[in-house]
């Protein structure tokens, strides 16, 4: 597993050094899962930002500006060692299934982009993929940061094996019928005893399942922001409307792709037998 970096190990030590042990754990907790999310969060602070202040007569698409803003952020990310080169090489994955994805429901309907832009592939803006690519980041660095366990995992190859349906089910349900009700009966009976075990001072852990139905909302969330600062528009949606509860769903779904996808390099959080904290790396 990998260690904290230097910036993220000095940022905890200086916080508990300061916060009264009581609350300790609750700080901590909200402050690595922030810490976790900063690429996304960046990301959202930015769709705010331009929505608000930019024009259409000015020298670059904002489609293009936020494209840039992306890259730079990921070069600093890599800069200040906040992810390391393994992590972005699957967060480069993320560009290509989730840009790939993109093109598909753009044609198909499913959701439009407003905005102008230069820097498109088959109409999608490359911005995009950085929305898809945030969610992976977020991934690899809350499993690093609070130096989790999924145990008892299911065979790897079960969890290729449904992640890989689940992503195609994406694409096929547009001609043929849509199986995602036994998706998600799938995910419970493949991950109904595996726990997600995570560090903060002590040992905690909650069922992947929840694990997953909370990460979906606060996705959906995200999307709100998306659609409210018109990044992109669901079909028939009008900017400000909430995005359909029903896309929780899709998202959680998706997580699970995402998740099989970052372990393709953080195979170590996964064990096939019991987690017993006690007998854990200190």
């Amino acid at each position: 597993m990998s260690q904290p970096t230097s910036l993220e190990r000095r940022l905890g030590d200086w916080l508990r050094a300061r916060l009264p042990h009581a609350i300790t754990e609750l700080v901590m907790f909200t402050v690595k899962m922030g810490w976790a999310a900063l690429f996304g969060g960046l990301l959202l602070i930015a769709m705010l930002a331009t929505h608000t202040l930019w024009q259409d007569n000015w020298p670059i698409a904002r489609y293009d500006a936020l494209l840039a803003y992306a890259l730079a952020l990921q070069i600093l990310f890599l800069i200040f060692r906040l992810e390391t080169i393994g992590e972005a090489k699957v967060i480069l994955l993320f560009h290509l299934t989730g840009t790939i994805m993109e093109i598909f429901k753009l044609h198909m309907g499913s959701w439009g982009y407003p905005g102008a832009g230069v820097i498109k592939i088959g109409g999608v803006p490359l911005f995009s993929g950085f929305m898809y690519a945030s969610v992976g980041s977020f991934m690899a660095r809350a499993i690093r940061l609070f130096d989790m366990r999924f145990a008892p995992y299911p065979p790897y190859w079960t969890s290729l094996l449904f992640a890989s349906a689940i992503y195609l089910n994406f694409f096929t349900h547009h001609f043929g019928p849509d199986i995602r009700i036994g998706l998600f009966a799938a995910s419970l009976i493949l991950y109904a005893r595996t726990r997600v075990w995570y560090r903060i001072g002590m040992w905690h852990w909650m069922p992947m399942p929840l694990a997953g139905l909370l990460s979906a909302f606060f996705l959906w969330i995200a999307e709100n922001v998306g659609t409210a600062t018109r990044i992109w528009l669901y079909k028939g949606q009008s900017a400000g409307e909430l995005v359909s509860f029903a896309k929780m769903g899709s998202w959680y779904l998706l997580l699970y792709v995402s998740f099989v996808t970052v372990t393709l390099v953080q195979r170590d959080a996964l064990q096939t037998d019991r987690f017993t904290p006690d007998r854990a790396r200190p």
